[in-house]
Parts: structure tokens; sequence; C-alpha cells
């Protein structure tokens, strides 16, 4: 049976898309179309057509299922083009999105109607892609280049009210029954005719946009290859003719499609849709009612996360020992959101709200009916133990308790109370409220209503949630340690912090670890060192992190760290006088310094991850490949366009990688660089991380 059917009302045909859950553009769907339209401008009886859609929303895009597989005919480009070359007006008629190629087919028809609800969007710069089904040459010549470009590059939808302004549609009605508002329109249009996008010129255009627009999304897109050409396509666009635009538009597209970034990015778009399926735990797992949060420790850390959970409609509870340190807190959560009015990214009846619902403490009697309790004190097992023996004496029966620590054990928190079952990780990332990933790390004796609570939780909180397992830094900060030592190992071998830094950030991390480690403060890691008893037996490991701590510089919080910062800046300065550490400690070790190349250092750390990441494959601490991406990605500046160090690995090839890690293993000594089985097994088989 046909997703796609067709019945008449007086003299409009109204051709419906009913293909569940978000009326996916899938062969049967395109085919569909071009039936139906064929149909309609048969009907003699039939003056005007309305393609309208079932269920919650109008073609909400590609077919994610074809992603990847060879393209089937009709192809959506000759869709769209059928669909305006019809003798007769069509009309869209749009509820919920219109995204990506469904808004192409919407551009592909004469008129454009909308409930006020709904939004348009081309997202496809997200995926690495450009508008391939000619909405880069349509879009220009309705709206004007500027809006469109904007449109195109932010990938942002657009509400109806606001695309009606652009003029990208023709009316915006309120109410639910878009089909008569829709078939009344399409009445009215059958005196106009046909009115085809293809036959309009861009609107004129002011000769430096292009250019400047370049400019202006640099900074955000850097190293990203689709922007330009979505810049390149829209360009032609007001220089060519609508067949010779829509030919170069093609083009540009199989170059993204065919391109790294491209695999990438979807793998991204994938990965981030696939770590809410938990293996072992059943989709109907009930859930726990949260409704109040009691956050413990008032420090940034846990100022953030209130805030983030008031923002999401919780009720809040701040609660501190100190009372210096409850009142700084307490300042920081208004602070940050009048910071949101002021920018107009939050109204002032929601901070009124927010804030409404916000009470601080320094008595746990005063949360003991509290849903969940999330723990956000100094990371220290001996003070976390002890604020978990009191949540266990004092908080009801039922109530999550939640510990923010990114490296210490979840089970020997776990084991300070009588219910091991409600123990659970909840790792926010710095700064709480903005930062998307939650490591969500179950112990051993966690109840799965608890990681089904959390998983929810997190999507509350407009974050990712990553299930994983319990070990010494879970998988982000396991993984970090792998990347961390082999920056440290660099710099005593030869390489400057500023050299090392841009050679990972022009390979595209967000930062270089040297700058991370500033920003952080040098002394969050050392001190979780000094709480492991783990550590190998090198003289050499973070060596230069620990000298600079003991001396004072921990990072931007000081001025000085491994770079210098002039007050009121974050810019770092390279410091003469870190060399001189640096080459003493070196001298100091017996390290010889050599000149490092800069695809030795991008071998050395993002191998390191690899490696690693490996490694927590094998021990089960992460369920999936795509998992260890996601966390990367989402909370340590890992480059989208490069999908995560997981699937980075798959595309260089783990045969190339093995080899490299053998021969580091041999150079360097195997402590750090002995290649895992896993490693070797998928190497040796011709297999990915992504056939696991």
């Amino acid at each position: 049976m046909s997703p796609v059917s067709m019945d008449r009302n007086r003299i409009v045909s109204v051709v419906t898309v009913d293909n569940p859950p978000v009326n996916a553009l899938s062969q049967a769907v395109r085919e569909g179309l071009v039936t139906a339209i064929e149909a309609a401008e048969a009907d003699s009886e039939s003056q005007a057509i309305v393609i309208i859609c079932a269920g919650r929303t109008f073609i909400a895009g590609a077919d994610i299922k074809e992603f990847g597989k060879p393209a089937l005919e009709p192809f959506l480009p000759d869709v769209v083009a059928r669909i305006e070359a019809c003798e007769k007006p069509v009309i869209a008629a749009i509820h919920g999105t219109a995204l990506g190629g469904g808004f192409e087919v919407a551009l592909g028809c004469h008129y454009r109607i909308a409930l006020s609800s709904a939004a348009i969007g081309l997202p496809e710069v997200n995926l690495g892609l450009l508008p391939g089904a000619t909405g880069t040459q349509r879009l220009p010549r309705l709206i004007g280049a500027e809006h469109a470009l904007d449109i195109m590059l932010t990938g942002k939808p657009v509400r109806a009210g606001r695309a009606l302004e652009y003029g990208a549609l023709d009316k915006v009605v309120a109410g639910t029954d878009l089909r008569a508002a829709a078939i009344s329109f399409a009445e009215d249009c059958v005196a106009k005719g046909p009115r085809r996008i293809r036959d309009m010129t861009v609107p004129e255009v002011d000769a430096g946009l292009f250019d400047t627009t370049r400019k202006k999304i640099a900074p955000k897109t850097r190293g990203l290859i689709s922007p330009e050409k979505i810049i390149r396509a829209v360009e032609l666009a007001t220089k060519t003719s609508f067949d010779e635009g829509c030919a170069d538009e093609r083009e540009l597209f199989l170059e993204c499609m065919a391109s790294p970034q491209s695999s990438g990015l979807r793998h991204a778009f994938f990965a981030e849709r696939s770590v809410a399926k938990v293996p072992g735990l059943s989709k109907d797992t009930p859930q726990r009612d949260v409704t109040s949060v009691a956050v413990i420790g008032a420090g940034t850390m846990g100022a953030g996360i209130a805030y983030n959970s008031l923002a999401s409609g919780l009720q809040v509870t701040l609660l501190d020992i100190n009372e210096e340190g409850l009142l700084r807190g307490e300042k920081t959560v208004r602070g940050l959101y009048e910071g949101g009015v002021k920018r107009g990214k939050v109204a002032a009846s929601d901070m009124e709200a927010g804030l409404a619902r916000f009470s601080t403490s320094q008595n746990y009697e005063d949360i003991a009916d509290v849903d969940i309790v999330i723990e956000a004190v100094f990371e220290s097992m001996t003070i976390k133990k002890e604020v978990f023996a009191a949540l266990d004496k004092t908080i009801k029966k039922g109530a999550v308790l939640a510990t923010n620590t990114s490296t210490l054990s979840i089970d020997d928190i776990a084991a300070s109370t009588s219910r091991p079952q409600d123990v659970i990780g909840l790792h926010f990332f710095s700064p709480a409220h903005i930062m998307r990933l939650l490591e969500i790390v179950r112990g051993k004796g966690t109840a799965d209503d608890v990681i089904a609570t959390s998983l929810a939780l997190a999507k509350r909180l407009g974050k990712i949630g990553v299930v994983v397992g319990n070990c010494v830094g879970f998988v982000g900060n396991r993984m970090l340690y792998s990347y961390g030592r082999e920056s440290q190992l660099l710099l005593l071998e030869g390489a400057a912090p500023e050299y090392i830094d841009k050679v990972l950030y022009d390979w595209g991390m967000a930062m270089g670890p040297n700058a991370v480690g500033d920003l952080a403060g040098l002394d969050i890691g050392y001190n979780g060192r000094k709480e492991r008893v783990d550590l190998p037996d090198d003289s050499r490991f973070y060596q230069v992190a620990n000298v600079l701590v003991e001396m004072g510089r921990l990072g931007q919080k000081t001025g000085k760290g491994t770079f210098l910062y002039e007050k009121g800046s974050r810019k770092p300065i390279p410091d003469p006088e870190v060399d001189a550490i640096i080459e003493a400690e070196a001298e100091r070790l017996g390290v010889k310094r050599r000149e490092i190349s800069s695809a030795e250092i991008i071998e050395r750390c993002i191998y390191g991850l690899v490696v690693e990441g490996a490694r927590i494959l094998e021990e089960g601490i992460a369920s999936r490949s795509a998992d260890i991406d996601v966390v990367w990605m989402n909370g340590y500046g890992f480059p989208r366009y490069r999908g995560g160090p997981m699937h980075y690995a798959d595309t260089v090839g783990l045969d190339k990688v093995y080899a490299t890690v053998c021969e580091f293993s041999e150079r360097f000594g195997p402590m750090y660089w002995e290649p895992p089985k896993l490693l070797k097994e998928l190497a040796e088989s011709g297999k990915r991380f992504s056939d696991l």
C-alpha cells in the first residue's frame, strides 16, 4: 500500500502523505507523489492540488533508512521538478516542520500555506551537506540571497511567522483545520494559475554579501567544507540560469556527500540518537517521578547544575554547609538568570518563575523529601562518602542519589549507603548549564529504573545522556588521561606548548590540550591524580603539570598556568619561563629533546584516545564505539566532522592505526602503547569498531 493517497474535495485534489513517524521522503513517498500529481493533473474535474501530510508533521526530510545506500528513482530533484511542472496550481499545506527535502518539495509547489505553529528549514549543513534538490537555487529566488544564506548556513528552523515575513510562505493560518484552510486557499489560487520559482530572478544582491558572509561564519565553520559550497551555490543562483545553477548544485552536493566530513557528521547524527537505546535496558523500564532536586555543593559546578535544573522547570534546593559558599552559589544562579535576560535568551517572567522554585539550605533535613539529589562537592572520596552516608540517613526511600564525580568509583561511593540500587553517577561537564554531555555512570548495583530515570532527566535538561560503566575516569576522563599524557610527554621531548595546541586546533579540536588545562585549572587534574593509586610508575607522567601546580601556576584563575593571561583576557600567551621549566625537567629526567613533526603530535594524541577507547570496549565500559564518539564530541571538543575518535580510526583504517600503534610500542615502550587485543583482532580481520 502506497504511503501517498489522493481524494478530491470539489475542484481540489488533496494528496496526502502518510509515512510515520515524520513522513520521510522514502522511495515509496517520492514515487507516490509523482503518481498522485500526474493523476490529479489528468483529472478533468480537478483544478488545483494540495499536498498535505498526516500525523504530527509535514515532510521532515530524507528517509534516514536510505542514508549510505544507492539512491533509487525517482530522485528527489526530479520529484520537485515534476511538481513544479504541473499545469494546475499546487499548494503545500505545512504543519509541524518542513525540513530539508521536505521544504524543497514545498518550494517545488506553486504556493505555500502553513499553520502558525509550523516551521521550515534547510538543515543539511549539520550533516556536512547542502540542499541537494534545487533548494540552493529556489530559496534565493523566492526570498533573496541574504535570508536564504542565513537559513542554509545556520541550519536552524524558521517559525511560520518569520517565514511569512521573508516570503517563504504565502499564507499563515491559526487553528487546527489545515486541510479546510488549504482547500479554500487552493480554490483562490485557481485564477492565479501556477507560479513557478524557477521563472523568478534573485532580488538584487549587495556586491559584498558573499565575501562578508564568508568572513562572518569563518569562526564557527572552521574546517568545514559544506558552508563554502552553500555560499558558492547561492552565489551561482545570482549569476546563472536556473538549470545551470541546479546542475552546479548537484555537483557540489555530490562532492559533499562523498567527503569524510559528511560521513563524520552523519555518523554523529545517528550516534547521538542511538545512545538512548541502552543494551539490556528495556524501553518499557519504568521511571521514577522527578519534580524536585537537591544539589549538594554550591561551587561553580553545583550552581550550574542548579540553574540548569531550574531552567527545565524543576524545584531546586542548593545545599552547602559553608554559609559563604552558599551565598556565592546563590549569587551565581541569580547571575546566570540575569545574564540570560540581558542577552534576550531568557524571558524575565521565566527568571521570576525559576527563582520562585529556588531555595538554599545548610541542613540536610530540608531536602529529605526531594526526588533526586545530585552531589557536586570536592573531588575527594573521603568527602563524598561522608556526604552519601548523611544522605542515606536523611533522604526519603526511593529517591535517586547521584554523584557528579568525574573519576571516582561509583561502587565505592554507593558502599557508604544502605541502598546502592539508588546510587548512580551523573557526570556533568563544565559549564554545566551549557555543555550538552551527561555521562550516566551505572554502578554494579544501580537499578534499571534509576538508569531510565537518569536518561529521562538528561533529556529534560536538554542534554545527551550516555550510559557508561564504572571505572576510574569512566569513558571521557579515562581517555583524557591518554590524550593529556601524550601532550605532556611531547612537551618534555621538545614540542612547545603553543605548537602542540596549534597543531591539534588546526586538526579540528576545539582547543589545544594545554589551553584546556589552563581553562579547567591545572589543580583539578593534579588533585584528581593524588586520589588515584593506579598511576603508572613513570616519573614523566604529567610531570610538567605537577611542577606548574606546585609553583602556584594553576591556569587562567591565577593568570599563570602553562601560558600567561593578561587581566580580563582568556587569550593564552606563551611564557619563556615555562619553556625553561620544561627544559630543566627534561634534563633532570634524562629525556632527549628533538624536533617533533605535526603528524607525530596528531597520531600520538589521537591514537592515544583510540587505544584507550579500544580497551574500554574490551572491558564493556562502553556498549558501542558510537557511545565513545558521542562522549568525546560533546564533552571534549572533538571535531564533529571527524565523527569522534573511534569513527575517525575507522575512516583511517584500523590496519593502519594498528601498524602505527605497534611502531609506537617499539619506539616508546609497551607501557602506554601495548596494542589492545580488540584493535589487533579488528585490524587483522579487516573490520571496524562500528562492526562490533
